[in-house]
């Protein structure tokens, strides 16, 4: 048999549950790499993880490297033999160190001239002598920030390593691994099989965790089985599960053999903002909320339990007394807070530093205001709301709610806003200004909020960056680059036409003479221009199409965004190739060129048909577009455009540009830049491949 299948399992403490998933990737990944790199076939690969162990199967392993043939080239001809023919030293040495004679060397023929050489057969490794170096390379490689040594040991993981399995179809393949010897043992769950559970074959290994050990290794079946009963126990309870993906990834990280148990509190917790209860439940304590067919909160969780009890009512009743106190002490807080208004807080954030160079949290929400109040008047909107909304949106850090619950920043003040009697678009702004908060998640919809979102990231990255805290790698402590996203996404996405450099230019003047701020502006500009970069290459968008656009320098990200989607468009259109190769060619023309032109071209200096056709097409066409282009219309603008194909490729064609008479050399220059002017109102067509 030439081909088996492997297993590799590495048995560990509990691993970080939040990194399982990438750490089991990472390490198939790894391994297969390590597998093709050394020509070891194989048919498929599957990766486990579960808390306790990472795992992989690979599928009919080639069993040996296949041959290869090697040639090695000795002296050139010329210099192998002498003027009689007889061999030099160099052939001799050649020759011996092959352990052939000379005249059983072989001539090899390449377009440099004619080598001796020595072919030879050099017979593949066994995969079994191969397998320790790629395992440990590929152990090596997996994405651990920080590796921890244990005991008196010098191996570095990420948790100790208590077994390891490295078998070969039914051979274990014997090394050491972070301190143990490899075997075939592998162990169940904890407590339903801690025994040593042997393992006669690869493909065994599974199910044979699930039906004798009570694991199940398979990460993704696991998550389903968590689903799949938790829902049913909400059904049970007469209500549904409110299943958020993040959490029931991590649930599926903590456990190895899942059992749904279901529990309830007091109704009168209900009283409390849904959001507390949900922290409460999802973030602190891993459970999984219960809503009825409205999408109110009922009194009822469901946990998911990693051991099957022989009694679950001791298990309820645990999970019951643990949240029992924290929900007495969020309905404390809630009644404790809402004593105290808002507005009453300002004040109190005079005491909590915000960065010591760039003052207090105070500092930062009056300048915030000021901004925030011009970019809501800019909108049509009320800049009374947006400077009373940035003056209490920080006011919740010093409740004692989100003291305990952080998460919930935003959301209790406008909770806290509303029970005092603030507008209603000035709460919502105090929830909404934190948005978006990650990638995908949804962004302001008022125009207070909105307004006060971009002020307070504006603010946050024109400061940084004028004390010289520049991200840098994956350094990002202030989280700028996500402020600079979240800057774009509600300007694009929220069709907010606003010019981004004058915003900046606004925020730097509210910081004091001691911060050079303005020094600034252009940085912040720049840095935030990558991150669109990165904003459009996520979309699928060519980095070519953004830079075509970026070379005019919008300043208005929606602006920006519209060229963008039209450039795009335009790149698709058959005539877009030939067009963006003239723009090529037109722009070294003119560099080459480099001299003064009239300020426009004169029709009557047009002597062949070819370019009187390009100068007529030209002219009507930028008659076309011109008001296309003054309302942004980019898309519509272009399509007429690439109407120019033909008339450019005849003047290409036809036309001699550099000719000696002056005159009509001048003529013929101010024609194509004026033509490629019409292109660059749009984007610079000539950074487009073509």
């Amino acid at each position: 048999m030439n081909t088996a299948d492997l297993l590799v399992e590495i048995g560990t403490e509990e691993l970080p549950p939040r990194a399982l998933r990438s750490l089991a990737e990472a390490l198939g990944r790894a391994l297969g790499e390590g597998l093709e790199g050394q020509a070891l076939a194989f048919a498929g690969l599957t990766t486990y993880a579960t808390p306790r162990r990472l795992a992989v199967l690979v599928e009919a392993l080639s069993l040996r490297q296949p041959d290869r043939e090697q040639v090695r080239r000795g002296p050139a001809l010329a210099a192998a033999f002498d003027d009689e023919g007889c061999p030099t030293p160099a052939a001799l040495g050649f020759a011996r160190a092959c352990g052939l004679a000379v005249e059983d060397l072989e001539r090899l023929e390449t377009p440099k001239g004619i080598w001796l050489a020595h072919r030879h057969r050099e017979p593949g490794q066994p995969a079994a002598s191969l397998l320790p170096d790629i395992l440990r390379q590929a152990l090596d490689r997996l994405p651990i920030p920080r590796r921890m040594r244990w005991g008196d040991g010098s191996d570095l993981f990420i948790r100790p390593v208590h077994w390891a399995v490295l078998l070969l179809g039914d051979q274990v393949v014997s090394m050491e691994l972070m301190g143990v010897r490899t075997g075939r043992e592998t162990r169940g769950h904890r407590f339903h099989h801690p025994e040593p559970i042997y393992v006669a074959e690869p493909a065994a290994y599974a199910p044979l965790l699930e039906t004798e050990g009570h694991v199940l290794p398979d990460l993704a079946g696991r998550r389903e089985a968590i689903r799949g009963q938790v829902v049913e126990a909400a059904r049970r309870l007469g209500g549904e599960a409110l299943i958020d993906e993040d959490l029931l990834e991590e649930v599926t990280a903590l456990v190895e053999w899942p059992v749904a148990v279901t529990g309830g509190f007091e109704a009168r917790f209900l009283e409390l903002p849904p959001e507390v209860l949900i922290s409460t439940m999802q973030d602190h304590q891993k459970y999984f909320p219960v809503v009825d067919t409205q999408g109110r909160l009922l009194p009822h969780f469901v946990t998911v339990a990693n051991i099957e009890s022989r009694e679950p009512a001791l298990v309820r009743a645990g999970n019951e007394r643990v949240i029992r106190p924290r929900l007495s002490d969020a309905a404390f807080f809630w009644e404790q807070d809402r004593k105290t208004p808002l507005a009453a807080r300002i004040d109190g954030l005079a005491q909590v530093v915000f960065q010591h160079r760039l003052g207090t949290l105070l500092d930062k929400a009056q300048r915030s205001a000021v901004i925030a109040a011009e970019i809501n008047e800019a909108l049509d909107g009320d800049p009374r709301l947006a400077e009373r909304a940035a003056l209490l949106a920080k006011c919740d850090l010093l409740t004692h709610m989100v003291y305990e619950f952080p998460e919930l920043q935003g959301t209790m003040g406008r909770y806290y806003a509303l029970h005092d009697g603030e507008p209603e678009e000035v709460a919502q702004a105090i929830e909404e200004h934190y948005r978006p908060r990650h990638a995908g998640d949804a962004l302001p919809a008022s125009l207070t909020g909105q307004s006060l979102g971009i002020a307070d990231r504006l603010d946050t990255l024109v400061g940084i960056f004028a004390i010289g805290q520049v991200p840098t790698g994956d350094k990002d402590p202030f989280a700028l680059r996500r402020a600079a996203l979240g800057v774009l996404r509600i300007l694009i996405e929220g069709a907010l036409d606003l010019d981004l450099l004058e915003l900046l230019r606004r925020v730097a003047a509210r910081f004091g003479a001691e911060i050079d701020a303005e020094a600034a502006v252009m940085p912040v500009f720049e840095f935030i221009l990558d991150r669109l970069r990165a904003y459009y290459l996520d979309a699928g968008i060519p980095v070519q199409v953004f830079e075509a656009v970026r070379a005019r320098q919008p300043v208005r990200p929606l602006d920006f965004d519209r060229r963008i989607r039209a450039v795009d468009r335009f790149r698709t259109l058959p005539e877009a190739e030939a067009l963006a190769a003239a723009n090529k060619r037109i722009g070294n023309i003119l560099r080459k060129a480099g001299e003064p032109l009239p300020s426009d071209w004169q029709p009557e200096r047009l002597e062949l048909p070819a370019e009187r056709d390009l100068a007529d097409t030209l002219r009507s066409v930028a008659v076309e577009v011109e008001p296309l282009l003054e309302g942004g219309d980019y898309t519509e603008a272009l399509q007429r455009m690439a109407r120019l194909r033909a008339p450019v490729d005849r003047f290409f064609d036809d036309v001699m540009v550099m000719v000696e008479n002056e005159s009509l050399r001048h003529n013929r220059l101010a024609l194509l830049r004026d033509l490629q002017r019409l292109f660059l109102r749009v984007a610079d067509l000539s950074r487009l491949p073509g």
